[in-house]
């Protein structure tokens, strides 16, 4: 058995060594999972305090509550966009780590430093955006009994509360921690949003489970959405090389006030859903619809047997 692992350890790590997209061997880290858990779970202490963290007793309180998580946010997101920088300085970008120079390392100080400060600057505005998705979803859901089960229980604010801050991110050019951030999101919510997306105001995505969001999608203001809709790519060109060009616009546009049922697909870059435009519910569409138009496909023949014939 000994000999047998022996075999297997030497096999293993020369099929490893071979492949060095799938190994690092740096002294520099990568962005920590963990981390980044709390990061987010001090945002949305943040972003609806008293939902999240301590309760609140009085109002009183909450300049405190929101001076405290405010440093922790800029204590955590500092270290973890510093290291997010110095690791794809090191490593990132072409896949072969290497140390870091003095500059490098002061340029990457430098960055997270300035990027969290714009970050901390944006907070307002993700706040008020949150805010409008919140009642876009008690307006938009007759099911919803009060604000407050909005906020505790809906996958989607949960999944567009991560999404709007790892977006803020994005549009700064922090590395590898959005990502991580929507992918997180991701596992607890069954909603995948790329943080590169663009996402207009009052957005409400109606149960959740299923919902893929590309990069390059761009939705405009009161749109909504249901589970199992998909905004994605519809074919990628290649270079010479047959390697995926990547970069350009992929993903479909939504204008403002579409709305799109359940399982629908809509694919391509070149795809425009006009304003105020709905799509019914398992359509597959690959090319732009004018506004105010519904989309729907050829009803199915539905067969009702009686089980005594």
């Amino acid at each position: 058995m000994a000999r047998l692992v022996e075999q297997i350890v030497r096999t293993l790590s020369d099929s490893i060594s071979n492949e060095p997209m799938t190994h690092r061997a740096s002294h520099i880290p990568a962005p920590d999972g963990e981390a980044i858990t709390r990061l987010i779970q001090s945002l949305r202490q943040l972003m609806f305090p008293g939902f999240f963290g301590p309760m609140l007793e009085e109002v009183s309180q909450l300049e405190a509550l929101v001076q405290r998580e405010l440093d922790e946010v800029e204590r955590e997101l500092t270290s973890q966009c510093g290291i997010a920088f110095r690791y794809w300085r090191a490593a990132g970008e072409t896949g072969d780590p290497h140390d870091l120079s003095e500059e490098e390392e002061a340029s990457c100080r430098q960055r997270a430093s300035q990027a969290t400060e714009h970050f901390l600057q944006r907070l307002p505005v993700v706040r008020r955006l949150l805010a409008l998705d919140v009642k876009a979803a008690f307006d938009g859901d007759p099911a919803a009994r009060h604000a407050d089960e909005i906020i505790l229980c809906y996958p989607s604010i949960r999944a567009l509360t991560v999404y709007r801050l790892a977006h803020e991110l994005h549009v700064l050019e922090v590395p590898l921690l959005p990502r991580m951030m929507c992918e997180q999101a991701h596992r607890e919510t069954g909603i995948d949003i790329h943080p590169g997306a663009t996402i207009g105001e009052s957005f409400f995505i109606d149960h959740g489970t299923g919902v893929v969001i590309g990069e390059t999608t761009r939705i405009g203001d009161r749109c909504k959405l249901y589970q199992g809709v998909t905004l994605g790519a519809r074919s990628f060109p290649r270079d010479g090389e047959g390697r995926i060009v990547k970069g350009g616009q992929r993903h479909p546009v939504l204008e403002d006030d579409v709305v799109i049922y359940a399982g629908a697909t809509i694919l391509g870059g070149d795809t425009v859903i006009g304003s105020r435009t709905e799509v019914a519910g398992g359509v597959f569409v690959t090319s732009s619809v004018p506004p105010d138009h519904v989309v729907a496909a050829p009803k199915a023949r539905t067969r009702v047997i009686s089980r005594e014939h």
